[in-house]
């Protein structure tokens, strides 16, 4: 099974979004602490739209806390942490995209979806891609972010899980309401880590480029993302979907590249080329397959 164009289509646009995103977040981060603009990110997700979109029908209400406290806490709410912890936006957006071995891997598992040669050649190709993005970083990695980070990318991986396995029918409605459960938790983060001085000084704090953060990660990121991400990942095994979240730190280069001015090194130009040849293994791994089967004697 392999994606349809549209799906396809409509996978890279979202993957090129989330690059840019983590942009969108360094905006926000010049005047709100990491926690707090979370905290705002998921509360604007669920209120006020939590009094006017119906509970999703037939989503269990531990489907909805799982996946609110996975994804708001576990997956950003970690990453928060991580950044606490001296790790970079930018390797963060990097690491984070283990998400889809652990998403593939896990698939396998738990839920019997096959993996063929040419996916498993893809994965060996976006893997290096990603490790030489790695080694050609300024930034240094601190151990503990990640580890957290990692850690953040296995809560997503989950989160995919229990899309692939619920398969919620709206939603929108379904992200909406799993974020209402992702507030309490990711307030306590806050509190534990921060105390309760950046809560105090918010209205000093804010500005209009955070509150531009705030929307475009609320209703753009999270609400028009999440919701084509988490379709096609109901839609189509895990193998076929997860590989276009690798695509998220090549869209951050480029986007760094079109917008700001950074200046691609060859070593990166050539770790791009090595995700996109994965990325486009994964895409025609069936009609590859095929073909391979037919040369067979």
């Amino acid at each position: 099974m392999q994606l349809s164009k549209k799906d396809l289509v409509a996978g890279l646009v979202v993957t090129a979004i989330w690059g840019a995103n983590f942009s969108v977040i360094g905006l926000g981060l010049q005047s709100l602490n990491p926690f707090v603009l979370t905290l705002l990110r998921f509360t604007f997700c669920a209120v006020p739209l939590v009094f006017f979109i119906k509970r999703p029908p037939g989503v269990a209400c531990s489907t909805l806390i799982a996946y609110g406290v996975l994804f708001g806490a576990g997956l950003w709410g970690v990453v928060n942490v991580a950044m606490h912890h001296g790790l970079s936006a930018g390797m963060s957006s990097v690491f984070l995209q283990f998400s889809a071995f652990f998403t593939i891997l896990m698939s396998r598992w738990f839920l019997d979806e096959p993996i063929n040669r040419i996916q498993g050649a893809g994965m060996l190709f976006c893997a290096l891609g990603l490790l030489v993005i790695l080694q050609l970083a300024d930034e240094v990695s601190t151990t503990p972010g990640i580890v957290l980070v990692l850690l953040a990318a296995f809560s997503w991986s989950l989160c995919n899980l229990i899309v692939k396995v619920r398969k919620p029918e709206d939603m929108v409605a379904f992200i909406v309401w799993s974020s209402l459960f992702s507030i309490p938790v990711l307030l306590l983060l806050t509190l534990w880590f921060e105390g309760p001085d950046p809560l105090c000084t918010l209205i000093t704090d804010f500005t209009w480029g955070a509150g531009f953060s705030i929307v475009f990660q609320c209703y753009v990121t999270t609400l028009v993302g999440y919701r084509i991400w988490n379709n096609l990942m109901k839609k189509y095994p895990a193998a076929v979907v997860a590989p276009l979240s690798l695509m998220v730190p090549v869209s951050g280069l480029l986007t760094s590249y079109l917008f700001f001015d950074e200046q691609l090194r060859n070593g990166q130009g050539i770790a791009i080329a090595l995700v996109l040849i994965g990325i486009a293994l994964f895409v025609n791994s069936a009609r590859i397959n095929e073909r391979l089967c037919r040369r067979a004697p």
